[in-house]
């Protein structure tokens, strides 16, 4: 049992959402206690207090899209890309193709390491290594045990490798999610993955369909993030992508559909109808070149939007400040995004993390998860509860983060990672990723 206090704490609540001069207690893996640095220190005389010396106290961040294994392409030279399609297939899946059960350990303890000096304390996480695929999400989910980072992870089916390959992938996710149900533990839960529409027969779609009943989980799927994926869907089965998922009853509220960049009205409303997740990844749009998912509309429909980063970046901070321009930009109306952004970071992303997890996350009040960051910044200019989404926006970056407790446990001090040797597994990651690298 510990404090942390005399920080000006955030606490997304709205009852109450930021003190001045804050202070919180954490009792194993909960928050036990909140108040001002005053009132607790004086309930709570004799236990150990952590000054964040009037540093940012906030929740850890939560990425509902990320894609773990690709931290290993960062830096490789590849062929020229023009298209996304080509971009798949020049890379993505020349890499899934490659990389081995160790290149998974390794990218995870990588891409792991950086979440946590990112403030990034919750993951859900889409794998896929072709070349590997059995016991893949238990070996990331070691890592994640390891360095103690609250995970959801998923395997990405699709047809593209082959019967047997597919028959892994299902029965890869099948265990996984079987496993995370017997452990009933809120650091590792599943979701069963799919890759996208064009990469997905009917007959797949519809073993996947009856793999999953019975499972009380949803489906982790790419939706039209590239305008090829309604085109594929179009001319093979004469229906939308949103339609086809729709068709096999894989649309739900626990389901997190990515992207949707190429969706009309109708599969907007489906989506909306099957109470679906949406999940934006707006750097990951950008450098695909596939277009600006329509973020402000789904909202204004009652869609629940959440937020990540496909994988791009570590940082949530980076993906608000992206989210937020793009949509300006993609609209030409500088009005749009300043409530929108935040309410899918720091709401909705909650919301879809609670549809897997049994108790609050995301927020600091009594009960809640012990998911706690400590940030290094001063304001120059006031800050109260109506203006600090202003201050994240434009003076906070993943790089502020100070401190990171996951689940009660302090994992990273002062910006010193205490759950591994660092240097160690940095040097033993780049030396596989260069010898993944030359098998590419």
């Amino acid at each position: 049992m510990f404090i942390i206090g005399n920080g000006r704490m955030i606490t997304q609540s709205k009852s109450n959402p930021y003190l001045e001069d804050g202070a919180i207690v954490i009792k194993d893996n909960l928050i036990h206690d909140i108040g001002s640095t005053e009132h607790i220190k004086s309930k709570y005389p004799d236990i150990e207090f952590m000054d964040a010396k009037r540093r940012i106290i906030m929740p850890g961040m939560i990425n509902t899209h990320m894609h773990i294994y690709s931290s290993f392409a960062r830096g490789m030279n590849t062929e020229e890309s023009k298209n996304f399609v080509e971009i798949l297939e020049n890379l993505w899946w020349k890499l899934d193709k490659t990389i081995t059960l160790e290149d998974v350990k390794y990218s995870a303890y990588a891409t792991y390491i950086d979440c946590i000096r990112n403030g990034t304390t919750t993951i859900f996480d889409h794998h896929a290594s072709e070349g590997a695929v059995k016991n893949s999400l238990f070996t990331i989910a070691e890592v994640a045990k390891e360095l103690n980072v609250r995970s959801n992870l998923c395997y990405e089916v699709t047809d593209r490798d082959g019967e047997e390959i597919l028959e892994e992938t299902i029965e890869e996710n099948i265990n996984f999610i079987k496993y995370t149900k017997e452990n009933k533990d809120d650091m590792l839960t599943a979701m069963f993955g799919l890759h996208a529409s064009m990469t997905l027969s009917d007959d797949t779609l519809q073993k996947c369909s009856q793999a999953i009943e019975g499972l009380d989980t949803g489906f982790h799927v790419h939706v039209a993030e590239g305008i090829e994926d309604q085109f594929d869907s179009l001319k093979k089965y004469g229906k939308r992508v949103v339609e086809r998922y729709n068709d096999y009853n894989m649309l739900s509220d626990k389901t997190i559909a990515v992207h949707g960049i190429h969706t009309n009205k109708r599969e907007l409303e489906i989506l909306r109808e099957t109470n679906s997740n949406v999940v934006h990844n707006p750097e990951s749009n950008m450098g695909n070149a596939v277009g600006a998912a329509p973020i402000i509309k789904m909202i204004e429909m009652g869609i629940n939007m959440g937020l990540g980063t496909d994988g791009f970046t570590a940082d949530m901070f980076e993906s608000m400040k992206v989210a937020n321009l793009l949509a300006k930009h993609h609209l030409c109306d500088p009005r749009v995004a300043w409530s929108e952004v935040p309410t899918m970071l720091f709401e909705n992303n909650r919301k879809i993390a609670e549809k897997y997890i049994s108790k609050p996350i995301g927020i600091l009040e009594k009960g809640a998860l012990a998911d706690v960051i400590v940030i290094d910044y001063t304001p120059h200019t006031p800050i109260n509860k109506n203006n600090y989404n202003a201050h994240i926006l434009f003076g906070i970056m993943g790089r502020s983060v100070d401190t990171t407790i996951i689940n009660g446990k302090i994992i990273m001090k002062e910006r010193k990672i205490l759950v591994a040797d660092e240097d160690e597994i940095l040097q033993k990651s780049r030396n596989l990723a260069k010898n993944m690298w030359s098998r590419i």
